[in-house]
């Protein structure tokens, strides 16, 4: 005879696997190491693909660093709805959000939580937030091949692939190649690297500088044997418009980042296809 947790459980992932039924293409973004940019590309690609009129939704389980709802501009709303049924916040007309930073936490506090803790919290937001029918499903996780990135891969029955985000020089290769490994290990289709922070142009002298070397990223997509996404060039204004929580691929879309990311969309697209 089943417990009274065990039944729980049983439902809850039922609930699971019917909401993710409803998403055609879930994305996981992923990073071998922090500061390579990780959370500013699930952002901008997100949005990109919302503006082609895809339904999109964005999950952010980097529970101890959650900077989605801040580059989003929407740190002041909140989730609502009840335990099994959480009603993620909406962005704009076709993309929603939903992270902890969301959940009425104080941001100044600390989240000092446990593996399991955090696994359970993944676990109900794959399983109680109301995404509605979604074309995709991106899902920022923290740096790293850890509890957060592990369990979204294990709970999820059908993740379309890995989006790894690494900067050019080795330091962050070297981390990156071991995400790829890690996805493969796992059974995840790996839809590519993205080089980020690979370029810089002189605003003054219009000069292109490799600040972080260049061609790491492709490198070792090349030597892994999965695609390369593109690169992304450094841009200052991407770093402002994050602050301010205006994508940067709508408020800056005439500049090379912006037409970057935009590629990037179009051969995550096709590849999916």
């Amino acid at each position: 005879m089943q417990n009274v947790d065990e039944t729980k459980q049983i439902e809850q992932e039922k609930r699971l696997k019917d909401k993710m039924s409803k998403v055609k293409h879930i994305l996981i973004v992923m990073s071998g190491k922090g500061g390579v940019g990780k959370t500013s590309v699930a952002v901008n690609l997100a949005y990109a693909l919302s503006l082609s009129g895809k339904r999109v939704g964005i999950l952010d389980i980097d529970v101890h660093g959650p900077n989605i709802a801040k580059m989003l501009g929407i740190e002041k709303y909140s989730l609502s709805g009840h335990e099994s049924e959480i009603q993620p916040v909406k962005v704009s007309g076709s993309l929603k959000a939903v992270s902890i930073a969301l959940a009425g936490h104080d941001p100044d506090q600390p989240i000092i939580w446990r593996g399991p803790m955090k696994t359970m919290v993944i676990r109900q937001f794959l399983s109680d937030v109301n995404w509605g029918d979604l074309d995709y499903l991106i899902i920022d996780s923290p740096p790293g091949t850890g509890d957060e990135p592990l369990s979204a891969c294990q709970m999820i029955p059908n993740v379309s692939g890995a989006v790894i985000v690494t900067t050019p020089q080795e330091v962050a290769v070297m981390d990156a190649r071991k995400t790829i490994k890690f996805a493969k290990e796992l059974k995840i289709p790996v839809l590519g690297v993205i080089e980020n922070m690979s370029g810089f142009t002189c605003p003054h002298c219009n000069h292109e500088i490799d600040i972080f070397k260049r061609g790491g990223g492709e490198k070792a997509a090349v030597e892994l044997g999965v695609p390369f996404l593109g690169r992304v060039p450094l841009d200052g204004a991407l770093v402002e418009m994050a602050d301010r929580g205006q994508p940067f691929v709508f408020f800056g879309r005439n500049s090379k980042a912006a037409g970057a990311f935009l590629k990037i969309v179009k051969n995550i697209e096709d590849f999916l296809k």
